[in-house]
């Protein structure tokens, strides 16, 4: 039987990274490593461990039963490892390491992004690799180190930090408004035409609260519906429909004409803003210092809005 010191175990690293890309050129790309150089590396893995750990066809990777086994001992050994290192090196208070970061599409671009960003300048050692997706992803599974969910947060086993806020509009291009007319108050909203975000549980069906405390019920035709929400902001941006949009995702267009905030005395649920991390995990110095650095950022950005929302 092998001993550990027989095994070379930066081929673990190259396993795990194969199993996760799901091809050998997507793990080559990952670890920035020429295919040929990991397609050795697990040929004398195997080799080592005399077993047969994957399947290789022309088309597909299929782990073995014993490769199964394997790859979740070894990815459990490879996040221990980089936790290690990552600890030593953080005692002189230097954020490094890949921070793998998932949010909503809209939200990675505008405030994700240029905080990541910034962040990279303040720590040189510090890499972001950032999964943008309009659906929740296995924070486990994909090895996320922190997620951004927006709304309105669904009981998990992770733990969450709350962040903030933000605020949905009711939003539609001037064309649109010119050829329908302005509606007064929502019922007027009622079988007009929307831009529907079918990830929500009830795209079309609307609660505004009034300025006296009232509310109106809306329901919309929903003329498009889509998964994604930079597509609805061009739907809308088309004048094909009305648009219940994020803040963040629409500021600009309303401040440069491009889209008109309508009823805005009217409101619409308030959204949170939190951070998510598998719940197994303490946060290293690399997710600490991302969340300081959103946190500010959002709370700035509310402070500079004002009475906008």
């Amino acid at each position: 039987m092998k001993e550990v010191g027989d095994i070379n175990l930066n081929r673990l690293v190259v396993f795990v990274a194969v199993v996760e890309a799901g091809t050998l050129a997507g793990a080559a790309r990952r670890l920035g490593v020429a295919k040929a150089l990991v397609t050795a590396h697990i040929q004398k893995l195997e080799t080592e461990l005399r077993a047969t750990l994957l399947v290789r066809t022309t088309r597909s990777l299929n782990l073995t039963e014993a490769g199964k086994a394997f790859f979740e001992a070894s990815r459990s050994i490879v996040e221990q490892a980089e936790a290690a290192i990552e600890s030593a090196r953080c005692h002189g208070g230097e954020a490094t390491g890949t921070l793998r970061i998932t949010a909503p599409m809209d939200y990675a671009g505008a405030v994700i992004a240029p905080v990541a960003a910034a962040l990279t300048q303040l720590h040189p050692s510090l890499r972001i690799d950032l999964v943008t997706a309009d659906r929740v992803l296995d924070l486990v599974a994909e090895r996320v180190d922190v997620g951004i969910r927006l709304g309105w947060l669904a009981d998990s086993s992770h733990q969450a930090v709350k962040l903030g806020s933000f605020a949905l509009w009711l939003v539609a291009s001037p064309a649109l408004l010119r050829a329908g007319g302005v509606p007064q108050r929502p019922r007027d909203l009622s079988g007009r035409p929307m831009a529907a975000f079918s990830v929500l549980d009830k795209p079309v069906h609307w609660t505004f609260a009034g300025p006296q405390g009232e509310t109106e019920d809306v329901r919309f035709d929903p003329m498009f519906t889509a998964d994604s929400v930079v597509a609805l902001r061009q739907v809308v941006l088309a004048g094909a429909g009305f648009g219940v949009m994020t803040d963040f995702a629409v500021s600009q267009d309303i401040e440069a004409g491009r889209l008109i905030r309508v009823l805005p005395q009217w409101k619409l649920p308030v959204g949170g803003i939190y951070a998510v991390f598998p719940a197994s995990t303490q946060r290293a110095l690399k997710v600490k210092v991302f969340i300081d650095a959103l946190r500010a950022h959002v709370q700035g950005a509310k402070s500079h809005d004002g009475a906008d929302g």
